[in-house]
């Protein structure tokens, strides 16, 4: 019986494992879907995540749920933007909840929420995008207490290491509660029951572009009594932690159908003075647990009244201090005689009736005093501001009684008395005019380091006064590396940089000795890019033109330094506005000559652009070569010219962060004028290669006396424009073009004067004894293509010489024909000038055709001659042209001789 009992009770429990293994492959969809059709059915929203995982054994008695990769976006008006994210979202419950129907709530135990961000936003039409509930006609009490398809019957609930954004674009509130770890455990389905939470945080908050908090750390563990029916929140036992200010606070939230309640008082729970060193991010403070401090410090505070669309809660909030002191144990000099008496309230519940009273605010290092007074009234509206500095400040005493960054050194003394009065309404406006700002400021033997910049700067003097219009920087006068510099001018609109986020407008007079640009540059991290940039990936320095300026500097400099070039008598004016810097009017020596030049460079966007156009006038050629990477590059053939040279050179495309053209992106012109006639040739492989192709010019003699060529450039590719030089009396033409990499292909064309081609050419040239031969050219076209130092140069010389012999073969031809025809015209001449003397007809024949014999055998003879010489010579007319010849003087004579016959019948008729 035993046996059959216990065998049951196996089975049993073996059914009751599977039906729990089973279940959630069969609930685990319905779960799902039952919270997306719930969510989505009842929120402006979209709820999706991309998986569920339903256990039944990891919280038994209960069911957990696991969602991953949740997201909940908004839609109109705040279209695509994510409220609500979680890497992971758990929930557990009790197992019966799984098997309600898809329209029936389910009761939440516990939940929590894992690298969870939530990011509210209120656009300045005052829309928020938590506002998601869709509203329906007729909302039942049983819905109240529903949320979404579930009810919260919680008993625990934790977020872990999770992130809270308010972005408020109506008032300019921007709250971060960044690395948020929360739980809290309590039964909230009871309804009167204790929530005890634990809370740690970091919080940053700003207000209107001004930074209050920044990552400051807080601590809050409060005991929270929740009272559902009256929907009233009690703080019975809390204590907060601001930085290391403790805080102790108690009071109530009670939230009304129109309004909320609220009553909540907090003080500090000691008075010691090192609350304040407390209040300090430990980063600036360092450990403040051994600092000497007397006196006191004491934070005490209220809210209360009534919160709605209308009113904020009253508040007065006290922070005193009364002669206290503070010497931290490793440094020399302490900080004393620190008064503080700080007020600010409202008194109304108006947002714009808050206002904050600095009755006193002083400290002593030495016997440096420092003091401040001021009143801020309406800080949430139209904002005044009445404010009194007075006070002397020897810079070396701060870290010699305060720790400041490791790193950062600080001398100097600074001398200020400055009182002002303003409101914002008028700030914007921009109506400087109408504000009341007074006093002077110095600031002598100011030295600041750190390894945020480069080398130390140093202020050896400097001078403020101001007015209610303008700053008079009656002088800057310093220096860092080897820069120096003395400035002076005007700005028109302090206020407006320090409270209304202006950019500082003003202009200047910048005088220097030396200016070194490499001076001003930070480090930055390596560029591996490679491309057309210079850097070659090194770790590159990288210059950013302040954002904050728009003003106009009337600059002078003796020298500006830039890697190895140096400027010399540099003058123009730099306009800096909308991290643009415009130059113009600028002019400057440079290698023996003159530059001016005109344009800007932006870093406004990531990659920095420029413009530029510059006018060269009699530079050095050797040291702008040498110098300047950029001329390497456009023209490299130009490093063997000796002398100057002038050049109009219009140029633009990006930067690399250490402000070297980025080679790949140039376009522009040269136009340059070479003033040389002199050419070292044993720089340049293309003339050696050339003068071995060509060995009837040397290249050193060439007559370079104002060459002008014109030099276009765009996408790594440099086009020559056609231009001419000249060798004696030789013409060449060149044109082509070349690639940033030096990949030539060029072509010279040379009109090459006969007698250079050799003395088979030379003697051909004589035996024609025809002066009009002297100028007889043909053109040679050399081809230049490889790189630079290893090029490829053809010719079509052999060609050439071809050609020539050719022609000088048919002009000697074309002569001796034209040479029989005149000989035997001669000759015939004489001969029909005698026979006009004879009378007797029949001998005048016969000694004519005699003397025609004689004539065209002296020819055929002569013709002779010239085949034997045509045939050695293998250069002269052929056979052939002695039979034209002949052929020649046969027609001559037939056609004397058949006028002959005719005039003898004549005669013959007559008689």
């Amino acid at each position: 019986m035993k046996k059959k009992l216990l065998r049951i009770v196996s089975v049993v429990i073996l059914l009751i494992v599977a039906v729990l293994v089973a279940i959630p492959f069969f609930l685990e969809a319905k779960i799902g879907d039952i919270i997306k059709n719930n969510v989505n059915n009842n929120v402006n929203a979209t709820l999706d995540f991309s998986n569920a995982d339903l256990s039944l054994f990891s919280s038994f008695p209960n069911a957990s749920v696991r969602f991953d990769e949740v997201r909940l976006v908004n839609k109109i008006p705040f279209e695509g933007d994510t409220l609500f994210e979680a890497k992971e979202v758990s929930l557990s419950m009790g197992i019966m909840q799984l098997f309600k129907r898809t329209n029936e709530p389910i009761a939440i135990k516990t939940l929590k929420l894992e690298n969870a961000l939530l990011h509210i936003k209120v656009d300045k039409e005052e829309n928020a995008n938590y506002d998601i509930a869709i509203e329906s006609a007729e909302t039942t009490q049983e819905e109240l207490n529903t949320a979404d398809g579930f009810t919260f019957n919680l008993e625990s609930y934790e977020i872990i290491n999770s992130k809270i954004l308010y972005d408020d674009f109506a008032t300019g509130i921007h709250l971060e509660v960044d690395e948020m770890n929360h739980k809290g455990t309590g039964d909230l389905s009871l309804e009167q029951s204790e929530l005890d939470t634990h809370t740690d945080a970091l919080v940053t908050f700003e207000m209107d572009s001004t930074n209050y908090l920044n990552k400051n750390k807080v601590k809050l563990d409060a005991l929270i009594g929740i009272n559902l029916n009256d929907n009233k929140y009690a703080f019975l036992k809390n204590e907060a932690l601001l930085n290391q200010l403790p805080l102790v606070f108690d009071g109530f939230v009670k939230i009304n159908e129109e309004s909320q309640e609220v009553d909540i008082s907090f003080k500090t729970p000691s008075s010691d003075f090192k609350n304040f060193l407390a209040v300090i991010p430990e980063t600036y403070s360092k450990n403040s647990t051994n600092v000497h401090t007397t006196g006191d410090f004491v934070v005490a505070g209220r809210f209360n009244g009534i919160v709605d669309d209308l009113h904020i809660p009253k508040f007065d909030i006290k922070i005193n201090s009364d002669n206290a002191s503070f010497k931290y144990p490793d440094l020399p000099k302490s900080v004393r005689n620190i008064f503080i008496d700080v007020l600010i309230k409202n008194e109304t519940g108006i947002t714009e009736d808050t206002y904050v009273n600095i009755n006193k605010a002083s400290f002593m290092i030495d016997e440096d005093k420092f003091n401040l007074t001021s009143t801020i009234s309406e800080l949430m509206g139209n904002t005044k501001v009445k404010a009194y500095i007075i006070g002397k400040m020897n810079f070396a005493n701060l870290e010699k009684a305060y720790p400041v960054p490791s790193g950062l050194s600080l001398k100097g003394l600074l001398d200020v008395d400055i009182a002002t009065a303003f409101d914002m309404a008028t700030i914007e406006r921009k109506q400087y005019e109408n504000t009341q700002t007074e006093g002077e400021m110095g600031l002598s033997g100011f030295e600041y380091n750190s390894p945020e910049i480069p080398n130390p700067v140093l202020i050896e003097s400097t001078a403020l006064t101001f007015n209610p219009k303008t700053v008079i920087l009656k002088e800057l006068i310093g220096s860092t590396g080897k820069t120096d510099f003395n400035v002076s001018g005007t700005i028109h609109n302090f206020l407006g940089y320090l409270f209304n986020d202006e950019k500082v407008e003003g202009n200047f007079n910048l005088d220097s000795n030396t200016f070194a640009l490499n001076d001003f540059m930070v480090e930055n991290v390596t560029d591996d890019s490679g491309g057309g940039n210079l850097s070659n990936g090194q770790s590159t320095d990288k210059i950013k033109i302040p954002s904050f300026l728009d003003a106009s500097f009337n600059a002078s400099a003796n020298t500006v330094l830039y890697d190895n070039i140096a400027l010399r008598n540099v003058q123009g004016n730099l306009k800096i506005k909308d991290e643009k810097a415009i130059l113009s009017d600028m002019t400057s020596n440079l290698f023996d000559g003159k530059v001016s030049f005109s344009g800007e460079v932006s870093t406004k966007s990531d990659t920095p652009t420029f413009a530029m156009k510059l006018g060269m006038d009699q530079l050095h050629i050797g040291e702008t070569f040498e110098a300047l990477e950029l001329f390497k590059v456009l023209a490299p053939i130009a490093q063997v010219l000796k002398g100057n040279f002038s050049s109009d050179i219009s140029l633009s495309g990006n930067l690399t962060d250490d402000f070297t053209p980025d080679l790949l992106s140039l376009t522009g012109d040269i136009l340059a004028n070479v003033l040389t006639r002199e050419i070292s040739a044993e720089k340049a492989p293309i003339l050696s290669s050339l003068d071995s192709k060509l060995d009837f010019i040397d290249l050193e003699k060439l007559n370079l006396k104002e060459l002008k060529t014109k030099l276009s450039f765009k996408e790594g590719l440099v086009s020559v424009k056609p231009f001419t030089i000249n060798y004696n009396d030789i013409a060449i033409n060149v044109d082509g073009s070349h690639t940033f990499d030096k990949k030539m292909d060029y072509r010279a064309t040379l009109r090459v004067p006969a007698k250079y081609l050799g003395k088979d050419i030379n003697a051909l040239i004589s035996r024609i004894d025809d002066r009009s031969l002297d100028s007889l050219t043909i053109p040679v076209t050399a081809n230049i293509g490889g790189l630079y130092n290893s090029p490829e140069v053809t010719t079509d010389l052999t060609s050439g010489i071809k050609n020539l012999t050719s022609q000088l073969i048919e002009i000697e031809k074309q002569k001796l024909v034209n040479k029989g025809k005149d000989k035997a015209k001669d000759l015939i001449g004489d001969i029909l000038s005698k026979n006009g003397t004879e009378k007797d007809t029949t001998e005048s024949s016969n000694d004519l055709k005699n003397e025609a014999k004689e004539v065209l055998g002296n020819i055929l003879g002569g013709n002779k001659k010239t085949d034997t010489v045509t045939t050695n010579k293998d250069t002269l007319a052929t056979k052939k042209e002695g039979d034209a010849v002949k052929e020649t003087a046969k027609d001559i004579l037939g056609g004397l001789f058949g006028r002959k016959k005719k005039e003898e019948a004549k005669k013959d008729s007559v008689n």
